[in-house]
């Protein structure tokens, strides 16, 4: 009985000190080995790895992106001398472990600390030889791009590449927006008052354009007008010669009729002339013989 408490002490013992020799390295992470401190070895691949219990202890790592966010807003003057509210976030990984932890003992902290005093020193400089307007559209992405290139020289130094680097705000400060504010607005009013003028001159040219154009219509169909009338004026008269020609005496009375009928419009038309004028020759009796008699 005592034997077999022995060796089952044993073979506890035997489990805990293999548990403690046996490490499991994720894929996500580097596994950096230590004896008395010191590092004895790096492992950036997933696996199963071992180590002396009591004398080699592990630290782990992570590949994974992690991100930055600038804890200050930063206040950053433009190449006209005006101040713009930044923030920016930093995406950065771990490329050297060894390097890693020999510049800062494995301090996620201090890292960040590192990388935020590198990319806003890089950031202010190139803020610094641009306008607002640059700054906010035009080269943003130049920015960043160019940020992220320089910060990259000095944070290989710690093991640390820079992933990425965006602005996430681009703000004027309280005591100068009011006045950005009115001057855009003045911008934009300019603007639209361009706009108006070269309007207003465009409708006027359209305008006398098309009043050009109406004269030229009315012209060209009064024109037309007076050759159609003309020309019905001349066949009128044509027709009339002929109608008179084949029968004076008839035309004749058939012009008094309308001078008549155009005279007296109304029962109560009065009309003074001599009776023996010729305008009242066809209301005059003739007798069968045919001379003239009393109306």
């Amino acid at each position: 009985m005592k034997f077999l408490s022995t060796f089952l002490a044993i073979i506890v013992a035997l489990f805990l000190v293999l548990s403690q020799a046996v490490y499991t390295v994720d894929q996500r992470q580097y596994a950096v080995k230590f004896q008395f401190g010191e590092i004895v070895s790096t492992q950036t691949e997933p696996g199963i790895a071992f180590k002396w219990p009591m004398i080699q202890n592990v630290r782990f790592f992570d590949k994974r992106n992690m991100t930055l966010t600038s804890v200050n807003t930063d206040n950053i003057m433009t190449a006209e001398k005006k101040p713009l509210l930044i923030d920016f976030v930093v995406l950065w990984r771990i490329t050297d472990v060894n390097q890693y932890y020999r510049s800062v003992a494995g301090d996620e902290e201090q890292a960040k600390k590192r990388l935020e005093q590198t990319v806003r020193a890089i950031m202010t400089e190139e803020i610094n030889l641009r306008s607002i307007r640059d700054v906010i559209s035009l080269e943003r992405d130049k920015i960043t791009a160019a940020t992220r290139e320089k910060a990259n020289i000095d944070t290989k130094r710690i093991g640390v590449e820079i992933v990425d680097v965006r602005l996430r705000r681009v703000d004027f400060p309280t005591e100068v927006t009011n006045s950005v504010y009115e001057r855009m607005r003045a911008e934009r009013k300019r603007i639209a008052n361009e706009l108006r003028s070269t309007g207003a001159a465009e409708s006027e040219k359209i305008q006398a354009e098309a009043d050009r154009q109406r004269q030229i219509i009315i012209a060209d169909a009064y024109k037309d007008a007076q050759m159609i009338r003309g020309k019905g004026d001349a066949e009128a008269t044509a027709i009339y010669a002929k109608a008179y020609n084949a029968d004076a005496e008839f035309y004749n009375f058939y012009r008094s009729l309308e001078a008549y009928r155009e005279t007296f419009q109304g029962k109560g038309d009065t009309l003074v002339l001599d009776p023996s004028s010729d305008f009242f020759r066809y209301f005059k009796h003739f007798n069968k013989d045919g001379k003239e008699g009393k109306p």
